[in-house]
C-alpha cells in the first residue's frame, strides 16, 4: 500500500529533520542516545517548522492554490511563528527561573521547559520541508 503524497511528505519531513536532530546530538554535541531523544523539541533543526512546510508544498503541488492550501499556509506561519516567538520566550523564562530557583536554594522541582527555536533552527527546517514536499513529487 502506497502513502497519500501528503502524508509522505510530511513523513519523510519528519523523519529527516528528527534523524538529524539526533545525529547532532550524538556526533556534535556528544551526548549519549536516549530512547526520549526521538521526540526531543528544540535544538536543531526545527521538526515543526520542517512538517508544516512540507504540508504546505505537497499540498501547494498537489492541489494547486486552493482553500486547502491556504489553511495550510496559515498553519505553518502559525506554527513556525510559535516556534521562534512565544515558545522561545517561554524557554527563556523557564531558564532563567530554573536558575534563581538553584541560586536561592528554594525546595522547589526544576522546572521543565523546552526552548524553542532560533532562526536558523526554523531555517534549515523549513529546507528539509521544501525538499521533502519536492522530493516526494518526484518519487
Amino acid at each position: 500500500m502506497q502513502l497519500p503524497i501528503v502524508l509522505s511528505a510530511v513523513f519523510m519531513a519528519l523523519v529527516l529533520s528528527q534523524g538529524l536532530k539526533i545525529l547532532l546530538l550524538l556526533f556534535v554535541h556528544k551526548q549519549k542516545f536516549y530512547l526520549a531523544d526521538l521526540f526531543v523539541t528544540g535544538g536543531m533543526p526545527s521538526s515543526h517548522s520542517a512538517i508544516v512546510t512540507a504540508l504546505v508544498v505537497a499540498v501547494g503541488l498537489t492541489e494547486g492554490i486552493s482553500n486547502l492550501f491556504v489553511l495550510c499556509a496559515v498553519l505553518a506561519a502559525i506554527v513556525i511563528r510559535d516556534a521562534l516567538g512565544v515558545r522561545r520566550t517561554a524557554g527563556e523564562e523557564g531558564k532563567l527561573l530554573n536558575r534563581i530557583i538553584s541560586m536561592t536554594k528554594l525546595k522547589v522541582k526544576p522546572l521543565h521547559y523546552s526552548l524553542g527555536h532560533t532562526p536558523a533552527e526554523v531555517t534549515i527546517g523549513v529546507l528539509i520541508g521544501i525538499v521533502s514536499g519536492c522530493v516526494v513529487l518526484l518519487l
